[in-house]
């Protein structure tokens, strides 16, 4: 399928399990449950972002960690906790179900919260503060064993929580909506608007004020405030109960993709139908009702065919009842599609993590560049060099409407598609302006380096030089990260919308444990031979900029791979069976018009 011939969520209804499931579950509440909800995501976001979003700051200026083990430990820290919603997805829709997997989270963060904020506040916990000609000369107390396990029991307990409520908070509030219903799936489009917005505002909260309560006022105080909002959080999303409708899980998502391979290698020297019409084919391959509460089913498609022997059907393979004998000799076709929309997507998914790799360095180099730069806005006012990357949220913030408004409708006019641009393209964008961001960071740490040798370390440049890059940061990631959460909802199979709300994260987390990795290997590579390494715990001996520079070409190589791979793919197929259409709109701000269509039972 062509690039514009860009899939919305393909499939059709099955009426043939839907009498059973709607009589089964509780009518969903719709709007009844959202003030808790999204309270709880609000509350939440900002608590959890208030402690992660100036770790880096709380290493270095409170526990008197080296800037590079800061860096590393951010970094190692950022990965994991957006590593484990994959984990979080897997335990959600095979054993527990989103909301006890929500619960759990909760707990888990405000436990991990608290930790933090008891490292900042007991003197037991903290070490002893160290002044900033002392931390240069090296000269500091490190921290206890004692402290450092709190700390990191701390971090641990904030990346188990952070992985149970991240891919569960957006599905849970889908849950609640009846998407068989009309009126029911406008009030899902504006879900989605609110679930963003308040999101967007507790970010900008946690980077801005708390944070400077932190830098300026009090560790102790900035780390008790989302103690406190994590506590709410949880009150509220308990208050909402006995609204919400629970969707049991339906058991693990990769046995049903194991099952898949393995009978589809154990068939392998089986023939499949004797058709030139994939329709027809479907006819004759295993295609039983779907369980569960699931509403749509995935058509045969002809990619990767060597898959669809799995559903071919022998004498024996199928009970009275209409089940496999034995899942791992026969698959449905729907077990199949969604292997392949697995397969299809991971090569794309690969692209994104150097695009991240680039967007995670406002939270380590970037507030260490700001340490050595002048911070003040006026004769009064000092800019926390923790909330100097709210920039890049607030360009995030303010592109997304003009992208939406201003330049969607125009790009429309040229293309024709509802969108603008598919999915696809929209992360290509934000692929090309991801090195070219590198590359301005290089410009200005080239500068600001020799600004602060000439001023005894302390750079007479002010810390919005950091804007230019921060702000094409915020516009990459306006463009590929929106793009690949459009492109992962409209092409992973209504199954598996759990771990599609996990993938941008796993993304995220590749692209911290990759930048943990350059580090170490660029400090080792160029420090050889008694040489000054280009990474430094002084940024002003070393060569950052000759490190901007390497991610900007790695990020050049990544476009090409990425060029590559979204040649080769093919959109989700849609299956038109005209009895009835549905249109609607996808979440997010450049969405493009979906139709689905009901078919007649299957016989």
């Amino acid at each position: 399928m062509a690039a514009g011939e860009e899939g919305g969520q393909a499939g059709q209804i099955d009426r043939a399990s839907e009498p059973a499931a709607v009589a089964a579950r509780k009518k969903p509440q719709g709007w009844k449950c959202m003030p808790f909800i999204i309270a709880n995501e609000t509350f939440e976001k900002a608590a959890s972002f208030g402690v992660a979003a100036n770790l880096t700051t709380y290493l270095v200026k409170r526990f008197g960690i080296g800037q590079l083990q800061a860096t590393n430990i951010g970094n190692i820290f950022f990965a994991t906790l957006n590593f484990t919603p994959l984990l979080g997805a897997f335990i959600s829709d095979s054993y527990l179900g989103r909301f006890k997997t929500l619960a759990y989270g909760c707990f888990a963060t405000l436990l991990g919260i608290l930790g933090v904020t008891l490292t900042a506040s007991l003197p037991g916990l903290k070490p002893s503060i160290c002044n900033q000609t002392s931390q240069l000369g090296g000269h500091c107390n490190s921290p206890s064993t004692l402290q450092l396990g709190v700390l990191y029991l701390s971090l641990g307990l904030l990346t188990i929580g952070g992985g149970a409520i991240r891919p569960c908070s957006l599905p849970f509030g889908v849950d609640q909506f009846d998407q068989t219903d009309e009126k029911s799936r406008k009030g899902l489009n504006s879900y989605y608007n609110w679930y963003y917005s308040t999101s967007t505002a507790a970010l900008v909260f946690s980077m801005t004020v708390l944070i400077y309560i932190q830098t300026n006022i009090s560790w102790a105080i900035g780390f008790g405030i989302p103690t406190v909002f994590m506590f709410f959080a949880i009150i509220i999303f308990f208050a909402g109960a006995r609204f919400y409708v629970h969707v049991p899980p339906e058991g693990s998502l990769f046995t049903g993709i194991a099952q898949v391979f393995v009978a589809s290698f154990k068939k392998r020297r089986l023939n499949l139908p004797c058709s030139r019409d994939i329709s027809e084919q479907e006819l004759m391959l295993y295609n039983p009702p779907t369980k569960g509460r699931r509403i749509f089913r995935l058509p045969l498609t002809s990619q990767f065919r060597f898959l669809n022997k799995g559903a071919i059907m022998r004498d024996g393979d199928i009970n009275d009842d209409g089940s496999a004998r034995n899942p791992w000799e026969l698959c449905s076709i729907q077990q199949i599609e969604e292997a392949k929309c697995l397969i299809r997507i991971v090569p794309i998914c690969f692209s994104g993590i150097l695009c991240f790799v680039a967007m995670a360095q406002q939270f380590t180099f970037i507030v260490l560049q700001a340490f050595a730069m002048d911070c003040h806005l006026g004769p009064h006012f000092e800019i926390p060099a923790g909330s100097v990357t709210s920039i890049s949220l607030i360009a995030l913030t303010v592109f997304i409407p003009i992208y939406d408004q201003l330049m969607v409708p125009l790009v429309r006019k040229l293309t024709g598609l509802e969108g603008g641009i598919t999915v696809l393209q929209r992360q290509g964008v934000g692929l090309a302006i991801s090195p070219i961001s590198m590359v301005v960071a290089g410009l200005v740490e080239h500068k600001r380096r020799d600004s602060a040798l000439s001023n005894g370390g302390i750079s007479s440049m002010t810390v919005l030089w950091l804007a230019p890059q921060l702000v094409l940061m915020g516009i990459a990631e306006a463009f590929n990260a929106v793009g690949q959460i459009e492109f992962y909802n409209k092409q992973f199979p209504e199954h598996m919308q759990t771990l599609a709300g996990s993938l941008l994260f796993c993304t995220i987390a590749g692209a911290n444990y990759v930048s943990t990795a350059l580090v170490n290997i660029t400090t080792k590579v160029t420090a050889r031979n008694g040489n000054t390494g280009w990474l430094t715990e002084n940024i002003n001996n070393g060569k950052l900029d000759y490190y901007y520079y390497f991610i900007a070409i790695l990020g050049v190589l990544n476009l090409f791979y990425f060029l590559v791979c979204s040649h080769y793919y093919q959109y989700k197929v849609m299956s038109f069976h005209a009895e009835e259409s549905i249109k609607t709109h996808a979440k997010e701000e450049a969405a493009t018009e979906i139709e689905i269509v009901t078919s007649a039972p299957s016989k």
